[in-house]
């Protein structure tokens, strides 16, 4: 797509959220912090248990928060169980630079497939999505849904391009089409890709159909990073 079809695109879905109002904006974070209310309710007896089996095998702290742009460019602190080392920055920063092919990998997907900062406990919470719990109390205080594009970071939304006045009309998720498409088999820019497509094609009942095939991916252990 060329780049003066995403800026007319963004500008149409601007268009549509505006006629939406404000009163349907409202009414979409309330219907999304009273489900994620119950699902915390549901899960502490899982979060309790993950967070003794970090305190257990890595000591503390073992929440991990990571400023991601939220909607209308507000930055937040997005919240995940702990699954690398306590010194993840220093070793990245050594990797990157003394290995040309992890370099390569990490400028191109902001990933690494064999990330040497991951913890064994690590390992397991992310094949799992455990470690994405957490961000449930991201969706009770607003700065996420559950369903939506993937949270990025401020260097990541340069990525984007054009597409980044998509992502920032709209709250970021726990999970969306990212991850019920491939999710570590996908490039970057198809992550990019399908983030577009989802804000496009919004509904409640696209909502709802990305919410059972989450369940069935983890379930499936699909597309785990």
């Amino acid at each position: 797509m060329k780049p003066s079809t995403y800026v007319a695109t963004g500008l149409s879905v601007r268009s549509r959220l505006r006629q939406q109002g404000p009163t349907y904006d409202r009414l979409i974070r309330l219907l999304n912090q009273l489900c994620a209310a119950i699902l915390i309710v549901l899960t502490s007896p899982i979060m309790l248990m993950v967070a003794w089996l970090i305190w257990r095998k890595d000591g503390r702290p073992v929440l991990f928060g990571h400023y991601r742009v939220g909607q209308d460019g507000q930055l937040f602190k997005c919240l995940k169980f702990r699954s690398m080392v306590l010194n993840a920055s220093e070793i990245l920063e050594e990797l990157l630079r003394t290995n040309a092919e992890a370099r390569k990998e990490w400028e191109r997907d902001q990933k690494l497939n064999d990330d040497p900062r991951i913890t064994p406990v690590g390992r397991f919470l992310r094949k799992t999505s455990l470690d994405e719990l957490p961000q449930l109390f991201n969706v009770l205080r607003g700065d996420m849904s559950l369903v939506g594009p993937r949270p990025i970071t401020l260097a990541e939304l340069e990525k984007y391009g054009e597409v980044r006045w998509h992502y920032l009309h709209v709250r970021p998720g726990m999970t969306g089409l990212w991850q019920v498409s491939g999710r570590s088999d996908t490039t970057y820019e198809e992550r990019v890709e399908l983030d577009r497509t989802y804000i496009e094609k919004h509904t409640l009942w696209h909502d709802a159909v990305i919410l059972v095939k989450t369940i069935l991916v983890v379930l499936g252990k699909g597309g785990a990073r």
